[in-house]
């Protein structure tokens, strides 16, 4: 359905160091601190690697604003609902795999903060390592409230419904088969477009993510810098009783704000949110034979301090052609040490024909053993090996080093699925002891 924001403008390039004002001459030339800004306005840096982060690594940008951010009031604790952050401490984390239906959207008026639900986490939030992994659903915008994360970076994963992200730096739209990221510490409100909304929320503890190296694929494909698309600067001037909410240290608090904080008139940097269009990857595969490793369908990727090993890798499973000859085509059984959390946007996953849903999940960690159900693999196992095109689809998985903790709610959801294992067991014996 047509919304209001299809026809919004974004800049475009990943990192770039981009500049945008609202009103003309807003943006300071050839310094950023003057020691007076136009229209009136406050000078702001923000930062959201060290100062001292190596050059190609650091993210910061300067805000051009009708206030600056210290002008509010006090913060106090609020019930924080279902929302957890890692370490998981209140449940065992068995090395069980795991599969869950879509959660449903409250029935009671709800907004982003109020209907965050904290399926998993790894990691430790104190040491900036590891990830929390969210479900969010929505059926009420955020008008006078706004919120903030101090504990990490945010990456939406629409599923169903489409928002508007109201930020610092100004708006982006989003839908299922899109996606956004929210740099730590960068206040937003959330804008429903539809009627309710559902998706995944993976809070990136870690590192900022980045474009993951080509190595011999070369100078394009995969993700293209181009197309992630970051907002212009568009400013609130609104007064009246607001208010501020923030995660922090696990913790979610709120404070009187008596103005929008998302007062920003124009902003130059490179820390900003930003989206992507998931149909714009460029996928690689095989021409030839064997099912490539699922790392080739990396779009971003939070590196932990071992090169090669993620602290967060973000892999989608779009549409593509399967050609591969004499090959097992869906992905092989295996075990592994990474732990993935699976999420289906839209379609049907290759590997599973039924319970896998769009808005469910999985949970598959480290060396926990998993692949195709056992109808899946008598019919890749038996069928003629044309070439084919998975049509519709969009899976994805947060992958991370870390052993991934399930919360208490998820272990006790009525969304498990109880007899999960049970699709594995028609795997038979097939052993003949005979070439």
């Amino acid at each position: 359905m047509p919304n209001k924001y299809d026809d919004l403008q974004y800049l475009s390039g990943f990192n770039n160091e981009h500049e945008t004002e609202a009103l003309p001459g807003a943006l300071p030339q050839g310094r950023f601190s003057p020691q007076k800004v136009a229209y009136g306005l406050y000078a702001e840096k923000f930062t959201s690697t060290a100062f001292t982060a190596p050059r190609h690594q650091n993210r910061r940008t300067w805000f051009y604003r009708i206030r600056p951010s210290v002008a509010q009031g006090d913060y106090r604790q609020i019930d924080q609902g279902l929302v957890r952050s890692a370490p998981i401490t209140e449940v065992v984390t068995p090395p069980t795999m795991y599969r869950w239906n879509p959660l449903p959207v409250p029935a009671e008026p709800t907004d982003f903060v109020d209907g965050l639900v904290t399926m998993a986490a790894n990691g430790d939030l104190g040491a900036q390592a590891g990830i929390g992994i969210h479900h969010y659903r929505i059926n009420r915008s955020m008008e006078d409230r706004y919120f903030y994360n101090a504990d990490g970076e945010l990456l939406f994963v629409p599923q169903m419904g489409a928002l508007a992200l109201h930020t610092e730096c100004g708006i982006l739209a989003i839908k299922a088969g899109e996606i956004a990221v929210i740099p730590r510490g960068i206040k937003f409100r959330v804008e429903l477009l539809d009627e309710q909304a559902r998706g995944y929320l993976c809070e990136n503890y870690g590192a900022p993510m980045v474009l993951p190296e080509r190595g011999p694929v070369g100078s394009d494909g995969y993700a293209n810098d181009r197309d992630f698309k970051y907002p212009v600067a568009a400013y609130e001037d609104r007064e009246g009783n607001f208010q501020l909410a923030c995660k922090f240290g696990g913790n979610l608090f709120t404070c009187d704000i008596d103005h929008s904080p998302l007062d920003v008139v124009a902003w130059v940097g490179n820390s900003a949110p930003y989206k992507y269009d998931l149909e714009r990857f460029n996928t690689m595969g095989t021409i030839s034979y064997d099912h490539p490793d699922p790392s080739i369908f990396t779009v971003l990727s939070s590196p932990s301090d071992t090169e090669g090993v993620a602290n967060l890798d973000f892999v989608i499973f779009p549409p593509r052609w399967m050609v591969g000859e004499n090959t097992f085509r869906p992905p092989w059984y295996h075990r592994n040490i990474m732990s993935e959390y699976m999420g289906l946007i839209y379609g049907v996953y290759d590997a599973k024909e039924e319970g896998f849903v769009p808005g469910g999940s999985s949970l598959h960690n480290c060396m926990s053993p998993h692949g195709p159900e056992a109808a899946v693999f008598e019919k890749a196992s038996n069928c003629e090996l044309l070439p084919e095109k998975q049509e519709a689809t969009m899976a994805f998985m947060f992958e991370s080093r870390y052993v991934i903790q399930p919360t208490k709610y998820a272990l006790e959801s009525e969304q498990r699925q109880q007899d999960y294992l049970d699709c594995w067991n028609g795997l038979n014996k097939h052993f003949t002891g005979e070439p």
